[in-house]
């Protein structure tokens, strides 16, 4: 039996979240976003996804309240809401998920404290200093796991490639 499309009736906080991020693509671009991915153009680059599917993602993400648009002398951008920001535990939890399942002791990215290097467990948690590491104050780099030569990279990769701290906009 096929599930509904939609689980509004159901009474069940899991079901009604994943109307809002269940579908295919929406993670990613969630994730992009964390990463400072803003524009259209680059969430297409980054994510090779059909351009009607991320306009549809886009625009459910924006009225979910999980992305803002903001567009200013005609260029438009979608940044994190407090709402999406929200999401980063379940993204950290399910990349860790990934990365034991899939590359056990090769991460492909690590996340480490901004104010002194120390690495971030998947639980958010600074292994050098003990705090809970707030997403503004992570940093993001390739880990051991990470194999995409430079030269296949498009010029969104390559960026995203480099120790970046999270949410600051592509340049």
């Amino acid at each position: 039996m096929a599930l509904p499309h939609t689980y509004a009736e159901a009474n069940c906080s899991l079901a009604r979240a994943l109307e809002v991020v269940g579908e295919r693509w929406t993670l990613l671009i969630i994730r992009d976003a964390l990463f400072g991915v803003r524009r259209f153009g680059d969430f297409a680059t980054q994510l090779g996804i059909p351009r009607a599917v991320l306009t549809s993602r886009l625009k459910s993400l924006t009225q979910e309240g999980v992305l803002a648009r903001e567009e200013d002398a005609g260029v438009v951008e979608y940044h994190l809401t407090d709402r999406g920001l929200a999401l980063w535990p379940v993204v950290r939890s399910l990349l860790h998920w990934g990365d034991e399942t899939y590359s056990p002791g090769a991460a492909k990215r690590v996340f480490r404290h901004e104010a002194d290097g120390g690495l971030i467990d998947h639980e958010s948690r600074c292994q050098k200093c003990g705090a809970v590491v707030p997403v503004p104050e992570i940093r993001t780099e390739p880990g051991p796991g990470y194999q995409v030569p430079a030269a296949e990279m498009d010029p969104v990769s390559k960026e995203l490639s480099q120790p970046r701290r999270m949410l600051t906009p592509l340049r």
